[in-house]
């Protein structure tokens, strides 16, 4: 795990990064969709998502609690985002990368520049709400 310092207001943050793999029994390609188109972002969520394939494009989730912008794709293969948290100086970036796996997918994910006091609460949304509900989704 890395961290760094940030200014903000005059008072130094420190920045957390986390990675973690994760096995999600469906193709890249499903996985790719649920992911990024809002229909099927709503099924495994629960909740209505602004999501697109535009770079550039803002996204929501979770009713707002995930708010970012779409940055870049590779269809069946990665996504990055950056995610808000107020007026920090450094992005905080999302990257996941979807690797053909003979149980579906092993996803990587990689989030930077988490600001300490979020940390705790971003890692268990991640294994917690996001992972283990597209887990469940898909063994069901």
């Amino acid at each position: 795990m890395y961290s760094t310092l940030v200014s903000y207001l005059g008072v130094r943050l420190r920045m957390k990064d986390f990675k973690k793999y994760y096995l999600i029994s469906a193709k890249p390609e499903e996985l790719f969709l649920a992911l990024t188109n809002p229909a099927t972002l709503q099924l495994w969520t629960g909740e209505p998502a602004e999501m697109s394939t535009e770079p550039g494009s803002e996204f929501s989730l979770w009713e707002g609690s995930i708010v970012g912008k779409n940055l870049q794709f590779e269809p069946g293969k990665k996504i990055v985002q950056q995610w808000y948290f107020g007026n920090q100086e450094e992005e905080s970036v999302v990257s996941i990368v979807l690797h053909s796996h003979k149980q579906g997918t092993s996803v990587e994910l990689r989030h930077t520049n988490i600001p300490e006091e979020a940390y705790e609460d971003i890692v268990e949304g991640w294994n917690e709400a996001y992972f283990r509900s597209l887990q469940d989704f898909y063994e069901e």
